[in-house]
């Protein structure tokens, strides 16, 4: 992770130009002249440095182009308003599977207005709901997606079981992992679930990252380490 100076993606320094140089930002993908960047090349616009974590996951999500679910996910897990563990990962999962999906087919026309109504079903998903609820917000943001995509409703059939059975799959999977919580791993987990459901309930294949090496150890105070799949290899 980046300290807390320098650059908010990998905290190399900041150089400052002698003259302003066009710029893409790395949420927003717009361009803009700035007279500083990361010396790696990183640049965050002003908008996006000062969103919360909502409101950059909804951007980000709706300007990808990328049908890479993890590529996404990882991104918005490392920008600095996304806490370690915390509710926006409930909004975060279905926002990048559906951005996924819809830059895969093509479908941009449904992506936006999709991407905003999951976040509105995500927000009554509160924290802490896998402790005390028994139901990690990861799995339910699957489910979200799903019913989503479908255009399910507590009335249909077909999208009703759909969505169901998404949430099912992924909550068995992050629990037979067990506990304690950590969001970052259950993101994985549920964006692994969801990936695998869509190859083989709608006949769609997304890419899925090989190795996932999780970058968070060190903020986790609760990190399962060596014991977990993520944790980097020594």
């Amino acid at each position: 992770m980046p300290p807390a100076s320098g650059c908010l993606i990998c905290g190399a320094p900041i150089e400052y130009l002698p003259e302003p140089e066009e710029m893409e930002c790395l949420f927003c993908k717009e361009r803009q002249l700035s007279s500083s960047r990361c010396v790696n090349g990183h640049y965050i616009c002003d908008r996006c440095h000062r969103m919360g974590a909502e409101d950059l996951i909804e951007s980000t999500t709706i300007r990808s182009t990328s049908d890479n679910p993890f590529l996404i996910a990882e991104k918005l897990l490392e920008s600095p308003p996304v806490k370690m563990h915390g509710p926006e990962h409930h909004f975060l999962v279905p926002a990048v599977l559906i951005a996924a999906l819809y830059n895969h087919t093509g479908q941009q026309d449904k992506k936006e207005r999709s991407i905003k109504a999951a976040r509105r079903r995500a927000e009554l998903v509160k924290g802490g709901f896998c402790g005390m609820m028994g139901e990690c917000g990861a799995a339910v943001g699957t489910g979200i997606f799903v019913s989503v995509v479908t255009g399910g409703t507590p009335l249909s059939r077909e999208e009703w079981r759909l969505s169901n059975l998404m949430t099912s799959r992924a909550l068995e999977d992050i629990a037979l992992y067990g506990g304690p919580r950590c969001c970052k791993r259950n993101t994985f987990i549920a964006l692994r679930s969801a990936v695998r459901f869509i190859e083989t309930e709608m006949g769609i294949q997304l890419p899925m990252s090989g190795i996932i090496r999780c970058r968070f150890s060190d903020k986790n105070r609760e990190c399962l380490r060596e014991k977990c799949l993520f944790y980097p290899p020594p």
